[in-house]
């Protein structure tokens, strides 16, 4: 016969006979379908003892504090209904080892508390229950029953046989109240055409334990509140087609605890949820925990959620985990051999610490026509006030971050980001107070980062992008156009593992306040926009231009701006050539010091080679850094070299006046420098000097005029008073070579055939010659005194 116990009675209550154990009989089996009839008891004889004599109602039983008030029922087949709805009892009720053939009825039941151990239930109705104690399912099994009659709580009906409002689950804790815990420790919950467990707005003022719970079935547990932790460790929720888990408004005042489950001897296992995991406006209070956990989403099953299928594109249709809105005040581990397969969808959500990704796996099915709904990380909007942690994190799929505030830093080692030919990582105008590294990661599609802000450094250590998303205005590998990043900006080799971009890398309009760092970098371009690299507009106090191979496309400097710059010949060497306009540098990392003219002239041929063209402003900056640093002389010869440059561009474009440009421009060169080197004009002043004294004195021609006075027998006075002149060449030469000024000899004596034409030459050269000599000076005095 089954075991029944009770407490002691109070005294004056009459006493009731006990049904003696018998010790040598088996245990009973609750979870053999064919039970013993041996061991059967009608709940009604179970309840007699408790009922009011004479009226059939439940006795209302006030306990001594001397008595044990528990209804302890052990090797049971418990037949009939166990009908305890609205019964008012201060009763702990437990059942060991007992199969019911109806589902208990404790609704708006008061007990002290309620424990099913090792028990077999066709279902539990516990809606507006209150317990004193725990309620406790432990190793135990609900089964509902799909083919019995129908039952208004429990059992699979027809949607005509429905009630609304009705809940159709096989455990219904609605509306509970439970001062304690709820246990539901290795039991199994089966319900695959309802919801497994029903317990919406439940009150439990202890913790929520259901390690390695079974449950086939949604998990319904909204507007929930928990004094403790709810912890699901090692449990499997199975509702592949819904919700496997809903948690909508719940609050928890301890931790989320979804991991693996390692007690015991039967080894770790797992938290598994196949189907939704539903948190949206969930507050926890300490922490969110799924290390290790296994989340699925049939990629292609149907949409769960009728807001889900309007074809908003910043939907997610089928993610693993919704928890949009999500408050938590500690961190949310999603980490540690964590892998699911759909959307983990975090939007305008609030974590407090830190959000752990490290050595997780997110897959999504790739999308074939947009909206594509392929995201496999979505945090737009969200507030983290601690670390991003993504060591060894791998995902097939999109990372969006846009808008999200992180107020440390984003670190992430050996990652894998795997979204080829589409954007892999965006992250528009989000803001992170510390560093971001990415280093090592492999990544195909484009990382997205415009607009974004970061407190410290941007450091891409050794990442490798490949397959960037081509669109009709780029196709940049790295997009980073008008961030913002308060320290360094790094896309260097690690460790002898060089930063690849395949599609290039674009930082237009950024603003980095110390130093950009391309050193060992290997930047190539795509067929259809071939831009290796864009710093245009750039602003920084450095840069470090040292690409490890000459970036396969155009290099992009206009406008930008640096304090220092450092560069190599591969730079200039860019396959498509480098576009300089406006760039400002104010020195070199490595000065060119006065001597070395070696460096000045392979440095204008290496501006020359990669601008493939003539423009002036280039050659100006060169000159203007190199002058600032001291360097005049060869600030100088820049300055020469662009206009040996300009006149070669003239003359390429005019076919007709072309040789006299050539010639014209030779004659400059050769003779002034173009100006800039003014003590050549003083040496051809020399020349002229003697080559005029020479010819005046031996080679010109004799007066030969009747009507002029005759000097020394061969000159001859222009005015007959000038009776006391003495010829000298060299005066006469000297004062045709030097303008503005009379020395008294150039209009004083008459010059007659080549002698005159060989004085308008002497004196158009003095002009040039003295201009440009009076230039330079100019240039010089205004140099000292500026």
């Amino acid at each position: 016969m089954p075991t029944f116990r009770r407490g002691t009675k109070d005294q004056g209550e009459p006493a009731e006979e006990d049904t003696p154990a018998d010790d040598t009989r088996p245990d009973f089996d609750p979870f053999d379908p064919n039970p013993d009839p041996s061991y059967e008891v009608k709940a009604e004889d179970l309840l007699k003892p408790l009922r009011e004599p004479g009226s059939g109602g439940l006795l209302r039983w006030r306990r001594q504090a001397t008595n044990a008030p528990i209804v302890q029922v052990e090797n049971a087949y418990i037949t009939g209904k166990l009908d305890l709805r609205a019964a008012e009892l201060e009763y702990l009720f437990r059942f060991e080892r007992c199969r019911f053939e109806q589902p208990p009825d404790v609704r708006e039941a008061s007990l002290l508390g309620l424990v099913f151990r090792k028990c077999w239930l066709p279902g539990l109705k516990a809606r507006n229950l209150r317990s004193r104690n725990d309620v406790r399912l432990i190793r135990s099994k609900v089964q509902v029953d799909s083919g019995g009659r129908v039952d208004g709580e429990t059992t699979v009906r027809r949607g005509g046989d429905r009630e609304r409002g009705v809940p159709d689950a096989a455990v219904n804790l609605t509306d509970a109240v439970i001062e304690g815990s709820l246990v539901l420790t290795r039991t199994e919950i089966n319900y695959a055409r309802g919801k497994a467990i029903q317990a919406d707005r439940l009150a439990i003022t202890g913790a929520l334990l259901a390690y390695r719970l079974e449950a086939g079935g949604e998990v319904r547990i909204p507007g929930m509140r928990a004094g403790g932790n709810v912890n699901f460790s090692g449990a499997t929720l199975n509702n592949p087609d819904g919700i496997a888990l809903n948690g909508n408004g719940l609050e928890i005042s301890g931790s989320l605890l979804c991991e693996a489950d390692a007690y015991g001897a039967s080894g770790r296992r797992r938290f598994s949820a196949n189907g939704v995991l539903y948190l949206p406006s969930a507050k926890v209070a300490s922490d969110i925990v799924l290390r290790g956990a296994r989340l699925t989403v049939n990629q292609t099953g149907p949409i769960v959620v009728s807001a889900w299928k309007t074809g908003d594109p910043y939907v997610d249709p089928r993610p693993a985990l919704n928890a949009d809105r999500l408050q938590v005040d500690g961190n949310v581990e999603l980490s540690d051999g964590l892998h699911a397969t759909g959307t983990i969808r975090m939007v305008n959500a609030h974590i407090g610490g830190t959000l752990r990704l490290a050595g997780a796996r997110i897959k999504v099915l790739r999308g074939q026509a947009e909206p594509y709904y392929d995201r496999a990380l979505h945090l737009d909007g969200s507030e983290i006030n601690g670390d991003v942690e993504a060591t060894g994190l791998s995902v097939e799929g999109q990372l969006r971050l846009a808008d999200v505030t992180i107020r440390g830093n984003v670190l992430a080692w050996n990652a894998k980001f795997l979204h080829a030919d589409r954007d892999v990582f965006s992250a528009r105008r989000t803001q992170v107070s510390g560093n971001f590294h990415l280093t090592d990661a492999k990544v195909a599609g484009t990382l997205r980062m415009q607009g974004m802000h970061v407190g410290g450094n941007i450091d891409l250590y050794g990442t490798q992008l490949s397959r960037p998303q081509v669109r009709a205005s780029s196709s940049f590998s790295v997009d980073l156009r008008t961030s913002r990043v308060d320290r360094n900006l790094v896309l260097t080799a690690h460790r002898g593992r060089a930063f690849r971009a395949d599609g290039g890398v674009n930082m237009d309009g950024a603003t980095v306040h110390r130093k950009v760092d391309l050193t060992g970098a290997e930047l190539h371009s795509s067929g259809q926009h071939t831009i290796a690299l864009d710093i245009s507009d750039v602003q920084a106090d450095e840069f470090l231009l040292l690409p490890g191979l000459p970036p396969e496309g155009k290099v992009l400097l206009r406008r930008a701006h640096c304090g220092t710059l450092g560069d190599e010949p591969g730079l200039w060497q860019a396959t498509g050539g480098v576009e300089l306009e406006d760039f400002q540098y104010d020195a070199l990392t490595e000065p060119i010091s006065l001597e070395d003219d070696g460096a000045v002239e392979r440095r204008i041929e290496l501006l020359r080679a990669a601008m493939g063209g003539y423009r002036p402003g280039p050659y100006d900056q060169l000159a203007k850094m190199l002058r600032a640093s001291g360097n005049e002389e060869h600030a100088d010869t820049v300055l020469l070299r662009k206009q040996e440059y300009r006149y070669d561009a003239l003359r390429s474009g005019a076919s007709v006046l072309g040789p006299g440009i050539r010639v014209w421009s030779w004659l400059q060169r050769w003779m002034v420098g173009y100006g800039y080197k003014p003590v050549r004009a003083l040496v051809w002043l020399l020349l002229l000097l003697v080559i005029g004294s020479v010819y005046f004195q031996w080679l010109s021609g004799t007066c030969t005029d009747s009507e002029l006075l005759l000097i020394d027998g061969k000159r001859c006075a222009i005015n007959a008073d000038d009776s006391g002149l003495v010829w000298s060449s060299a005066l006469y030469t000297v004062d045709l070579l030097v303008p503005i000024v009379d020395f008294g000899n150039k209009n004083r004596w008459h010059m007659d055939g080549l002698d005159r034409w060989m004085g308008v030459g002497l004196t158009g050269m003095g002009w040039v010659l003295a201009t440009t000599l009076a230039a330079g000076m100019t240039r010089m005095l205004r140099r000292n005194g500026g």
